[in-house]
C-alpha cells in the first residue's frame, strides 16, 4: 500500500488532491477517522440533517459545513471537500450521472456538506485485536448491499438501509460486536449477523456497491449499517442534485479514532 497506512491524513489528502490516489481508502492513515460524504443544496439540508438524526446507525454525523463552505468545520485542517476525496459520485434527480475525481466545477454557493462516520474507522481496533478484515486482505473494496430495512423518513428523504459486510468466524464476530459497540459515531455494533436473506440480500456474491470478497468455510457474514445509505436514499428521494463519495473512497480526517470511542 505504499506505506499509506502509516501516513498522516494531511499527506494522504495531498496525494488525493493531485491525483496520485484515486481508489478505496481502507487501511490508510491507520488510527484516523474516515468519513462518508453527502453534499446537498441548502433547500434540502434541514430535511437531510433530520434524516441523519433519525437514522444514526446508518448516518452518524461527525461534521456539517456552513452553507457554501467546502472546508470542514472541525475534523480537518487545510482540507477541501471538493478535491480531497479520491472519487465522487454525482446524482441528479435520483439518477447516478457520473464518477469524478474533483467536484470544483459542480460546487455551488448554497451547498452544504455532511460528513458521516465510516466503518473503516473501527477496522483499526478490529485489526489490533487480531481479527482479519477480508477486503483489506484481498486489496479490494468492502462489499455493500441494499437491504429490506427501511430508514426512518424525514422530509423528502426515505429509502433502504445499506449495509457493509465482513466475513468472520463466530468467535471473531462476538469480539467484533464488543469492539464496534464502543464506536457509535461510526455505525457502532452490527445490525445483522448470519443469513443475508433475512435482510433482503438475495445473492451475497453480488454486492450492490463495492467488491465481492471470499467467505471461507466456517465463517459467517457480519453486517454493519453503512454510510452509503444516502446514495440509495438519493435514488429513491430524487433531490435535484446530491454529490457523494464513491463507495469505499472516503474523506480522511485529522480526528483520531479513539476520540470517537465511548469507553
Amino acid at each position: 500500500m505504499n506505506n499509506y497506512n502509516s501516513m498522516l491524513p494531511s499527506n494522504i489528502r495531498e496525494l488525493i488532491r493531485v491525483g496520485k490516489i484515486t481508489g478505496p481508502t481502507a487501511g490508510m492513515s491507520k488510527g484516523y477517522t474516515q468519513a462518508n460524504l453527502a453534499i446537498l443544496k441548502k433547500e434540502y439540508a434541514y430535511d437531510f440533517l433530520l434524516f441523519c438524526q433519525r437514522n444514526p446507525k446508518s448516518c452518524p454525523l461527525i461534521d456539517v459545513t456552513d452553507v457554501g463552505s467546502f472546508v470542514p468545520n472541525s475534523i480537518a485542517r487545510d482540507a477541501d471537500i471538493r478535491t480531497d476525496i479520491p472519487k465522487y459520485r454525482i446524482y441528479k434527480d435520483g439518477v447516478y450521472i457520473k464518477e469524478v475525481t474533483d467536484i470544483t466545477d459542480y460546487w455551488e454557493n448554497d451547498m452544504v456538506a455532511f460528513l458521516i462516520g465510516c466503518s473503516f474507522t473501527f477496522e483499526t481496533p478490529l485489526l489490533e485485536a487480531g481479527i482479519s478484515i477480508r477486503h483489506i486482505d484481498e486489496n479490494c473494496n468492502v462489499p455493500m448491499y441494499k437491504t429490506n430495512i427501511a430508514c426512518a423518513k424525514a422530509g423528502i428523504f426515505e429509502g433502504p438501509t445499506v449495509v457493509s459486510m465482513r466475513p468472520m468466524t463466530s468467535v471473531d464476530a462476538i469480539r467484533a460486536i464488543q469492539i464496534t459497540s464502543k464506536f457509535p459515531g461510526v455505525h457502532g455494533a452490527p445490525i445483522h449477523i448470519g443469513d443475508p436473506s433475512q435482510i433482503g440480500i438475495a445473492d451475497i456474491s453480488n454486492p450492490d456497491f463495492g467488491d465481492s470478497v471470499t467467505i471461507k468455510d466456517g465463517e459467517i457474514p457480519v453486517f454493519w449499517a453503512c454510510g452509503v445509505t444516502p446514495q440509495a436514499v438519493a435514488m429513491q428521494s430524487k433531490p435535484s442534485i446530491m454529490i457523494t463519495h464513491a463507495p469505499g473512497c472516503m474523506f480522511i480526517s485529522d480526528l483520531k479514532d479513539e476520540q470517537l470511542s465511548v469507553l
